[in-house]
């Protein structure tokens, strides 16, 4: 599966949205995983990856939170509720995401609203890992671990979520409809043994190897 390299649907002025996100981060303090990044995992990859600098260390670059809604082709409110729920799991405002052409036999129209993404970066990118992977991974019935089979060859991975209830901020009794979504890390990684090293050093628990998934 594809990495999202890029937001779709729309052209928001980046130079304006950097600006605002820059604002904003500054308000927040240092998240605990990127103070246990900079001090515990940079130089444990260091030496383990054994890169010549702390520049060569991996780092994540950004994360990339997608849900994707078909059906709200025929109901709209579903979107409204799918930009709540990830706006309060995200803590940032989704952009919605839209169709790039029309398939007439699913009733879909070009730039048609289909779905929505956050893009988060910085002191809400740590603070979001954080919470995945301490409290929001744990809450899910028999977890053992997630598998490390959907790397794209350069690093990245992305995670599917089956619901978006594992997450403490969603309201059990509020939830219309239980919704997936797909978490995608965008790392500095050369490959995916670097990109494992990274996120498994963050916390990410993979099923161990030799271990089914």
């Amino acid at each position: 599966m594809a990495t999202p390299k890029e937001e779709v649907g729309g052209k928001p002025d980046k130079k304006k949205r950097k600006k605002t996100e820059e604002i904003a981060d500054k308000a927040i303090p240092p998240a605990r995983l990127w103070l246990r990044y900079r001090e515990e995992v940079v130089p444990k990859l260091k030496q383990e990856l054994k890169c010549k600098s702390v520049s060569q260390v991996p780092r994540l670059e950004k994360i990339v939170v997608n849900m994707g809604l078909g059906e709200a082709i025929s109901n709209n409110k579903v979107l409204d509720s799918a930009v709540d729920e990830l706006s309060r799991i995200t803590g940032q405002k989704p952009v919605i995401t839209k169709s790039k052409k029309a398939i007439s036999n699913f009733k879909l129209r070009e730039n048609m609203p289909i779905g929505a993404m956050v893009t988060l970066r910085r002191a809400r990118m740590w603070e979001f890992l954080d919470r995945l992977v301490s409290i929001a991974l744990p809450r899910v019935r028999d977890f053992k671990g997630v598998s490390d089979k959907a790397f794209d060859g350069r690093g990245n991975y992305t995670l599917g979520i089956k619901e978006q209830i594992m997450f403490a901020e969603i309201d059990y009794d509020s939830v219309d409809k239980v919704r997936g979504m797909n978490i995608s890390f965008v790392t500095t990684a050369e490959n995916d043994e670097q990109g494992r090293a990274l996120l498994e050093a963050l916390g990410v628990p993979f099923v161990r190897r030799g271990h089914a998934a």
